[in-house]
């Protein structure tokens, strides 16, 4: 029924007035968000604001409200209620996010951007059209034949489109930003592979820019030896020229990305012009200069004999043409490698690519096609023409014989001789020359911007040391000054070796390692199926991708193998570093998600494994808190497990649920404490509201499949008899429970004690002990409990098992043990050699009866050797069961005097309320001291054998004496394990197994 038909208004309901519109905010602001009919609340649908990482010039950022301010209590949410007024939308009303997204937001100063076709196809197709275009398309023509040169064109277009392919699908994967190649790999594969191949491609792009230079030199060096000009002599000239021209582009390319785009456009053009200047060239009718030096126009005779290959030379072959060949087909990434530079890059990168790699893959059939209308060898003179009967080659054909220098090898000119070959056959030559020019220069100015772009990138993400420098950035465009100054350098360089056969071949290998990276971030990212992976690019496939990272891997090595082995080198030594270093970047990688999807098929892989005992390992839960206040049980139990079997640390936070709970609870911080200390360890905190009901969830819950703890440790509650009675009942029954659950159980005692969140300088000294490994451990702030300087008395605390100890043994003691009836049975002990986890000595020693000794220890040497344990010896030790000294009775009943029932009448409430738990006895009644008198004075003789025996031992092992639920009341039990353990200088382990096999000596 209509509200407003009975008179009734939403708005009556309200309690106050409509709020006054919001001021514009801080970022981060949270609001109120209406839907445009009254109802005003917290949540709103999926915002961009939500996801942004940067605020929005001109308005407010929305924040999404959390979880807890939408579901906790009302009283606890500083927010007003929801308002509900029956109104009508209309400018005021609904959501104007709208309004804010589409309202101009220019800043004052905006850098130049630019758009697919000058951004990216333009800078690509020149980048493309470089110096083998003109210089060198012909002579590889002459030497592998039509046939050939189009296999080899054809195979560099599949390699690099299938790379254009990948690389529109990473480029649409998400927001690009500068850094190129670098920043697609990098933050595809992660910064291991993607900072090697950054520091590689951009290395190879500042080496391309010595190879256009030279290509350029070599022209005009040709243009100057025609009119008899030489400066010094061949070589010389292409340095000096060359040295010239690339301190005038570094002047260009440090004026602005807007001169460097338009000097782009205006080489764009010239190239074109020269193209349409040379198809036009083919048609004219040859002169007889032209015809002197080997150019008939089309024929079919000259067509079918340059079809098939002429190799000469020491080079040739086809693997030899195509690595000279391919470096003009490394061009692919020139747009992607200004991605800081373009409008959308996500729609830039992929269009303008595979349009430039398309025209340009035509432009190369085309021009290696139509050349073959020239000879392979031609003399240049215009009195060779044909005299007399003995002429051979298809010049005589012509009119023509070239036979001398044929047979002589001294032809200047021709396909196979004359570099020029391309001019000489154009409509008008110095069009050609100015289109060399122009694709030497803007190949090369492309190449120079775009190495100090990636290299920028590189540097600005600190992967490696003592290259920050080269980081920094000028201008509105953060132009990387330094980084040109660094590139120009290493081209000047490479320069001086002024030889372009020479040159090429080097870069090859490591454009072809990057474009092999490039295909494999692809295949990798499509076969983690991570859900960060969705392309918007959907023309690829991982299995070409895959296809096309091993033809590049194949042909690196088919070129030059031992440049190939330099290149993977480089790759393998930078990427141990980076894993070494192991640099504090999170980018989401594929790497990323492949150790998930692997980790996972792992584990369930274990669950149709079946369990044996020649396969146990100790799988240890540890209740040691926030692991950095209790260091040294967290490092014993990483000796346990010495990275070879499952070591998880509990955490038991007593709190209901809030945010600074679970914040606490953060395994962020604590994880990255477990990694620098060195120790293999996964942390797992739990919300309860007690100590036992966390220890329960834990013991229950905790592990993954087959990989769940079957050991329980924990540190001794040395303060038990100062505690309250509830505290020290449920750290027995904790005891209990995990007793019941199959566990095995360890607890540490350390003289003093395991926690030092609570340790602090003592007035008027000054701490002398710093926690080292602390300092880098925290990335996050180290937590508030946790110092970062102790006492000078509890270095030891932190470092007992970290630190080289002195020739010293540990000492175990195996005893017999039933839960608390007095029948004390025979046990043997053995003493041993070493021990491989901490390479100390080792010691076992148990307690047994007098009688029967030899036997006893006959008995255990033969069961450990057929164990194979390594130990040497055995020693029973008789004076176990003597009576203990009168003054160490003493001693346990007064410690055990408070907690006596019936000779305390007088005992407080709590504690006899506590008693009454059915089933959970905590205090001592008379009988159940008489009962157990035996066993406690056994504990008390124990101990004295331990400060006799062990005094100078690094660690002692001992059976840990089991108390019957039930029967052994809690206080009683804990005193056994205070009296066994107290006053000993080494750590104590206390061990109780779960009854179970985790030896065997059979095979099988």
């Amino acid at each position: 029924m209509d509200s407003a038909a009975n008179g009734v208004r939403l708005a009556a309901f309200r309690p106050g007035p409509p709020p006054a519109p919001a001021e514009p905010g801080p970022p981060g602001f949270l609001g109120r968000h209406g839907d445009g009919g009254g109802y005003d609340t917290l949540d709103a649908p999926p915002h961009h604001d939500f996801y942004a990482r940067t605020a929005a010039a001109g308005r407010r950022r929305r924040a999404r409200p959390s979880l807890f301010q939408l579901h906790g209590r009302v009283q606890q949410d500083p927010s007003r209620p929801p308002l509900y007024e029956e109104t009508t939308s209309g400018p005021d009303g609904g959501d104007s996010s709208q309004e804010d997204e589409d309202q101009p937001e220019e800043p004052s100063s905006q850098p130049a951007r630019f758009g697919w076709i000058q951004g990216v196809m333009i800078r690509c197709m020149l980048n493309i059209w470089g110096v083998i275009l003109y210089l060198r398309l012909p002579w590889i023509t002459a030497q592998a034949g039509i046939g050939l040169t189009w296999v080899i064109v054809l195979v560099s277009s599949c390699i690099t489109g299938v790379t254009g392919l990948s690389t529109a699908a990473i480029a649409t994967n998400g927001k690009v930003k500068s850094g190129g190649t670098y920043f697609l790999i990098s933050r595809s594969l992660g910064p291991e592979l993607g900072g090697s191949i950054g520091l590689i491609f951009a290395f190879a792009n500042a080496v391309a820019v010595a190879m256009h230079t030279v290509g350029f030199a070599e022209t005009v060096r040709d243009l100057m030896a025609e009119h008899g000009a030489v400066m010094v002599d061949p070589v010389n000239d292409i340095r000096i020229v060359g040295i010239v021209t690339v301190t005038a582009l570094l002047g260009i390319s440090m004026a602005g990305m807007a001169w460097e785009s338009k000097a782009q456009v205006l080489f764009f053009l010239v190239i074109l012009v020269s193209f349409a200047n040379y198809i036009v060239g083919t048609f004219i009718p040859a002169s007889a200069e032209k015809q002197s030096r080997g150019f008939f126009s089309y024929r079919a005779d000259i067509f079918a004999e340059n079809f098939v290959p002429g190799w000469r030379g020491p080079d040739g072959n086809f693997f030899a043409m195509f690595s000279i060949f391919f470096p003009s087909a490394t061009g692919i990434l020139a747009g992607a490698n200004i991605s800081g530079d373009l409008k959308d890059p996500a729609v830039a990168i992929p269009r303008g690519t595979l349009m430039a790699i398309l025209l340009t893959t035509l432009s190369y059939l085309v021009i290696s096609a139509t050349i073959a209308c020239v000879v392979r060898d031609a003399s240049g003179l215009l009195n060779d023409t044909l005299s007399g009967p003995a002429c051979s080659g298809l010049a005589c054909r012509y009119g023509w014989d070239f036979s001398r220098c044929t047979g002589n090898l001294t032809c200047s000119h021709g396909l196979s001789n004359y570099y020029q070959a391309m001019s000489m056959v154009s409509g008008f030559a110095p069009l050609i020359t100015a289109g060399i020019f122009g694709a030497t220069l803007s190949s090369a100015l492309a190449c120079l911007v775009s190495a100090p772009k990636v290299f920028q990138c590189l540097c600005q993400d600190r992967l490696y040391p003592l290259i920050g420098f080269f980081g920094k950035g000028y201008g509105k465009n953060q132009e990387p000054i330094r980084g040109y100054l660094l590139t120009y350098v290493i081209a000047a360089a490479f320069i001086l070796i002024a030889e372009l056969n020479t040159i090429a071949p080097i870069i090859s290998n490591f454009f072809l390692c990057s474009y092999c990276l490039i295909n494999f971030s692809c295949f990798h990212a499509s076969v983690t199926n991570s859900p960060g992976w969705r392309p918007s690019f959907r023309f690829y496939s991982k299995w070409l991708s895959l296809l096309a990272a091993l033809v590049c891997a194949v042909i690196m090595f088919l070129l030059n193998w031992w440049a190939a082995l330099i290149a993977f080198g480089i790759v393998l030594l930078l990427l141990g570093y980076t894993l070494y270093r192991r640099p504090g970047v999170n980018w989401g990688s594929s790497v990323q998600a492949s150790s998930y999807s692997l980790a996972l098929s792992q584990c369930e892989g274990l669950n149709r494994v079946q369990d044996h005992v020649k396969n146990y390992r100790p799988q240890c839960l540890v209740l040691s808190g926030p692991p950095g206040t209790r260091p040294a049980l967290v490092d014993l139990v990483g000796l346990l497990t010495k990275r070879l079997s499952l070591m998880l640390c509990g955490d038991v936070v007593c709190a209901g649920p809030s945010p600074a709970a679970l914040q606490e609870l953060s395994g962020d911080r604590h994880t990255a404490w477990l990694n620098g200390r060195g120790v293999r360890a996964f942390y797992r905190g739990v919300l309860a509201p007690d100590l036992r009901s966390g220890a329960n969830i834990l013991l229950q819950g905790a592990g993954l499949g087959r990989m769940k703890p079957n050991i329980l440790l924990m540190g001794f509650k040395s303060d038990w008899s100062r505690a309250s009675a509830p505290a020290a009942q449920s750290y027995v029954q904790i005891l209990h429970d995990a007793f019941d659950l199959q566990y095995g159980v360890c607890v540490l005692r350390m003289k003093d004690g395991l926690d030092v969140s609570h340790m602090s300088p003592s007035h008027g000294e000054t701490a002398v002990f710093k926690l080292r490994l602390w300092s880098p451990m925290w990335p996050f702030g180290p937590p508030a409990a946790a110092p970062w300087s102790l006492n000078k008395h509890f270095p030891q605390i932190q470092t007992q098992f970290q630190r080289k100890q002195r020739r010293q043994s540990v000492h175990v003691y195996w005893l017999g043990d039933d839960g608390g009836e007095d029948r004390t049975g025979d046990r043997t002990g053995d003493r041993g050699t070493g021990d491989r986890g901490t390479g100390q000595g080792t010691g076992d020693r148990t307690g047994g009866q007098e009688d029967r000794t030899g036997d006893r220890r006959t008995g255990a040497l033969a069961l450990i050797q057929r164990f194979r344990l390594g130990f040497r010896d055995v020693e029973v030790l008789p004076d176990v069961f003597q009576d203990p000294q009168p003054h160490s009775v003493r001693r346990f009943e007064d410690l055990v005097s408070c907690f006596r029932l019936d000779s305390n009448p007088k005992q407080d409430s709590q504690a006899q309320a506590w008693n009454r738990q059915p089933g959970e006895p905590w205090m001592i009644t008379d009988q159940d001291y008489e009962k157990n008198r035996a066993k406690s004075l056994r504990q008390i003789r124990l101990n004295e054998v331990l400060q006799d025996r062990s005094g100078d031992a690094a660690l002692i092992l001992i059976t840990m004496p089991v108390g019957r639920r039930g029967a052994c009341p809690g206080a009683l039990y804990l005193s056994w394990l205070d009296v066994l353990s107290r006053d000993l200088r080494p750590p104590v382990l206390m061990v109780r197994g779960n009854q179970e096999n985790v030896l065997t000596f059979y095979c099988q």
